[in-house]
């Protein structure tokens, strides 16, 4: 019987993957435990837009992370931060509010997509923002005192 996988089954397949497998395990386990369902003419066509669909919203979402990517290569953040008079910063600054800065000036960056060590004196640090498909950007930090 051919099935369609509705969850990653561990040596199975992954979601979305068509699979022949026997009666039993289909109705017993698969379909039971809402696996899997059955490899209907309709259910395959409706496979086949989703994954039409899925594959236009990648790239449209490779697009708009290489324009993204482009405008902040290289570009020069300034975040102010208390500090003592060497230059030691009072709190570190760290993905957060880097990503903060950077949502002041209209990029969607969440912290987790941030790989910086947290900053704790003032001066000019390098960043990199990953992006999905493999894409990255580097941005100087530039930490003054307040």
């Amino acid at each position: 019987m051919q099935v369609i996988l509705i969850q990653n089954v561990a040596g199975l397949g992954q979601i979305d993957e068509i699979k022949e497998v026997s009666d039993g395990y289909a109705r017993n386990f698969l379909f039971a435990k809402n696996l899997a369902m059955q490899a209907t003419p309709r259910m395959l066509a409706d496979l086949d837009g989703r994954k039409h669909k899925k594959v236009k919203t990648n790239e449209h979402e490779l697009r708009e992370q290489q324009v993204a990517a482009g405008k902040l290569d290289g570009l020069e953040l300034e975040i102010k931060a208390k500090a003592e008079k060497n230059g030691a910063l009072y709190a570190a600054v760290g993905p957060q509010k880097v990503s903060e800065a950077l949502v002041k000036l209209g990029f969607k960056i969440n912290k987790d997509q941030i790989i910086l060590k947290p900053i704790k004196e003032a001066g000019e640090h390098k960043a990199k923002i990953k992006f999905k498909h493999g894409l990255e950007a580097g941005v100087l930090v530039i930490v003054s005192k307040v």
